[in-house]
Protein backbone atom coordinates (compact mmCIF):
# COMPACT_ATOMS: atom_id res chain seq x y z
CA UNK A 1 0.00 0.00 0.00
CA UNK A 2 0.99 3.61 -0.54
CA UNK A 3 -0.17 6.82 1.05
CA UNK A 4 -1.41 9.63 -1.17
CA UNK A 5 -1.99 13.20 -0.15
CA UNK A 6 -4.80 14.92 -2.07
CA UNK A 7 -6.53 18.26 -1.89
CA UNK A 8 -10.25 17.56 -1.68
CA UNK A 9 -13.22 19.52 -0.41
CA UNK A 10 -13.52 19.05 3.33
CA UNK A 11 -17.07 17.73 2.94
CA UNK A 12 -15.73 14.69 1.05
CA UNK A 13 -13.36 13.62 3.83
CA UNK A 14 -15.97 11.57 5.70
CA UNK A 15 -16.59 9.52 2.55
CA UNK A 16 -12.91 8.77 1.96
CA UNK A 17 -12.25 7.18 5.36
CA UNK A 18 -13.22 3.50 5.42
CA UNK A 19 -14.00 1.54 8.57
CA UNK A 20 -13.58 -1.91 7.03
CA UNK A 21 -11.81 -3.79 4.22
CA UNK A 22 -15.00 -4.16 2.19
CA UNK A 23 -15.60 -0.40 2.08
CA UNK A 24 -11.91 0.19 1.32
CA UNK A 25 -12.05 -2.24 -1.61
CA UNK A 26 -15.21 -0.58 -2.94
CA UNK A 27 -13.66 2.89 -2.67
CA UNK A 28 -10.46 1.82 -4.40
CA UNK A 29 -12.37 0.02 -7.17
CA UNK A 30 -14.43 3.14 -7.79
CA UNK A 31 -11.25 5.23 -7.92
CA UNK A 32 -9.94 2.89 -10.64
CA UNK A 33 -13.11 2.86 -12.73
CA UNK A 34 -12.38 6.01 -14.79
CA UNK A 35 -9.16 4.36 -15.98
CA UNK A 36 -11.12 1.30 -17.09
CA UNK A 37 -13.72 3.50 -18.78
CA UNK A 38 -11.09 5.42 -20.80
CA UNK A 39 -9.30 2.13 -21.57
CA UNK A 40 -6.06 3.04 -19.77
CA UNK A 41 -6.31 -0.29 -17.91
CA UNK A 42 -8.46 -3.39 -18.28
CA UNK A 43 -10.84 -4.91 -15.76
CA UNK A 44 -8.28 -7.68 -15.29
CA UNK A 45 -5.46 -5.24 -14.52
CA UNK A 46 -7.67 -3.30 -12.09
CA UNK A 47 -8.59 -6.57 -10.36
CA UNK A 48 -4.89 -7.46 -10.08
CA UNK A 49 -4.16 -4.08 -8.52
CA UNK A 50 -6.99 -4.62 -6.02
CA UNK A 51 -5.97 -8.20 -5.25
CA UNK A 52 -9.26 -9.77 -6.37
CA UNK A 53 -10.42 -11.75 -9.40
CA UNK A 54 -11.74 -10.05 -12.50
CA UNK A 55 -15.15 -11.63 -11.85
CA UNK A 56 -15.24 -10.27 -8.29
CA UNK A 57 -14.49 -6.81 -9.68
CA UNK A 58 -17.20 -7.11 -12.33
CA UNK A 59 -19.63 -8.20 -9.59
CA UNK A 60 -18.58 -5.28 -7.38
CA UNK A 61 -19.15 -2.79 -10.22
CA UNK A 62 -22.48 -4.46 -10.98
CA UNK A 63 -23.59 -3.95 -7.38
CA UNK A 64 -22.79 -0.26 -7.89
CA UNK A 65 -24.87 -0.13 -11.08
CA UNK A 66 -21.87 -0.09 -13.42
CA UNK A 67 -22.38 -2.62 -16.25
CA UNK A 68 -19.52 -4.75 -17.57
CA UNK A 69 -20.76 -4.44 -21.14
CA UNK A 70 -21.35 -0.78 -21.83
CA UNK A 71 -22.59 -0.46 -25.40
CA UNK A 72 -25.37 1.57 -26.92
CA UNK A 73 -27.87 -0.10 -29.27
CA UNK A 74 -26.09 1.14 -32.43
CA UNK A 75 -22.87 -0.54 -31.28
CA UNK A 76 -24.72 -3.79 -30.58
CA UNK A 77 -26.30 -3.73 -34.05
CA UNK A 78 -22.90 -3.05 -35.65
CA UNK A 79 -21.35 -5.96 -33.75
CA UNK A 80 -24.19 -8.23 -34.89
CA UNK A 81 -23.72 -7.10 -38.51
CA UNK A 82 -19.97 -7.76 -38.27
CA UNK A 83 -20.57 -11.28 -36.95
CA UNK A 84 -23.14 -11.97 -39.70
CA UNK A 85 -20.69 -10.77 -42.35
CA UNK A 86 -17.90 -12.93 -40.98
CA UNK A 87 -20.17 -15.99 -40.84
CA UNK A 88 -21.34 -15.45 -44.40
CA UNK A 89 -17.71 -15.52 -45.61
CA UNK A 90 -17.09 -18.98 -44.13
Amino acid sequence: MATVTMDIPEEIMDFMVCDNKSDELRRNALLLYPFIKNETISHGRAADILGISKWELIELYGSEGIPYIDQNWDEVEQDAANVSELLSKR
